[in-house]
C-alpha cells in the first residue's frame, strides 16, 4: 500500500495514545499488589503471564475494534487477527513481565502499526515512571515528569567509549552468549535488565547500543520505529532486517553500528 497520508497518520497517532492510556491504566490495576501472580507459557523455563498481560492486550484490542477493524492485530497474547486495510498493530502488553512482576518500574508497553514496507509509527511506554517515547509519521518525542523533548540518538564514538544493554546477561544460545562478550568486553560499560527501556534510551541519546537475541516482532517493531526516528540504527546482527525478531542490534548511530556488528561477527 502507499504510504501514509496525513489524515490516516493523525488517526493512528491518537489511537495509540487511547491504546497506550488503556494499557497504562490496566498494567497499573495489578503492579506491586499482593494478588499478582503468574504462569509459565513454557515447562523448562519461567516465561511469565499475568492477569495484567492479558487484560491490557484485551483492552486494547477492543479500542481497536471500535477505531480501526480494518486493521489487523498481532499481540503477544492473542495472536493474530487478519485485516483489510494493509495496516498491522502489533502489541506487548508488557515487555519485562519478569520485571513486572518484581516490582521494578522500567517494564512498559510496546504499540506499532506497520504496513507492506515496515513499521510506519511506534510507541514505548513506560506506565510506572509515565515517560512515553514515540517515533513515525514525523514525530520523535518523549514525555513525562519533565515534560515533552525531542528525542536525539548519540553522536559516533569509539565502542571503548560506549554504553551497552541488554536484558539477560545470557543473551541466547551459547554462541550468541560468546558472540556477545565479544563487543561487551570492549565496551565501557555494560548493564542489564531494562527490558525495552533499554532501547529507549539509545532513542533518547543517554546510551550507545542494546544487543539481544531470541526475540519477537512484538518485542521489536515499536523500538525500530522510535530509534529510527531519532536517528539510530536497528537490525540484525548481519546488518539486515530484524522486523521479525531474532538476534537484534540497536545503535545509535553508524559508526557504532559497524564496530559492534565487527565484533559479533569476528
Amino acid at each position: 500500500m502507499a504510504r501514509i497520508d496525513a489524515a490516516t497518520a493523525e488517526d493512528l497517532i491518537s489511537t495509540a495514545a487511547e491504546l497506550a492510556e488503556a494499557a497504562r491504566n490496566a498494567t497499573l490495576l495489578h503492579f506491586r499488589t499482593d494478588a499478582l501472580a503468574a504462569d509459565s507459557k513454557e515447562t523448562h523455563r519461567f516465561d511469565p503471564v499475568t492477569v495484567a498481560d492479558r487484560l491490557s492486550e484485551e483492552r486494547m484490542r477492543a479500542i481497536l475494534a471500535r477505531r480501526r477493524p480494518q486493521d489487523g492485530i498481532l499481540g503477544e497474547e492473542f495472536g493474530a487477527v487478519q485485516g483489510t486495510s494493509g495496516l498491522t498493530w502489533v502489541l506487548d502488553p508488557i515487555d519485562g513481565t519478569r520485571g513486572y512482576l518484581s516490582g521494578t518500574p522500567t517494564w512498559g508497553v510496546l504499540i506499532s502499526v506497520r504496513d507492506a514496507e515496515g513499521v510506519v509509527y511506534g510507541l514505548i511506554d513506560q506506565p510506572y515512571i509515565r515517560e512515553r517515547f514515540e517515533g513515525g509519521l514525523g514525530r520523535a518525542l518523549v514525555t513525562g515528569p519533565s515534560g515533552e523533548r525531542v528525542l536525539r540518538c548519540r553522536g559516533p564514538r569509539a565502542l571503548s567509549d560506549a554504553i551497552l544493554f541488554s536484558t539477560f546477561p545470557e543473551v541466547g544460545t551459547p554462541a550468541e552468549g560468546a558472540a556477545f562478550r565479544n563487543v561487551a568486553a570492549r565496551a565501557r560499560l555494560v548493564r542489564y535488565g531494562m527490558d525495552c527501556y533499554g532501547y529507549a534510551l539509545v532513542a533518547a541519546g543517554q546510551i550507545d547500543l542494546v544487543i539481544e537475541a531470541g526475540l519477537q516482532a512484538y518485542d521489536v517493531q515499536a523500538p525500530i520505529a522510535v530509534i529510527e526516528a531519532a536517528g539510530g540504527i536497528v537490525t540484525d546482527w548481519q546488518g539486515g532486517p530484524c522486523l521479525e525478531g531474532g538476534r537484534v542490534l540497536a545503535a545509535a548511530n553508524a559508526e557504532i553500528h559497524a564496530e559492534a556488528l565487527r565484533w559479533l561477527n569476528g
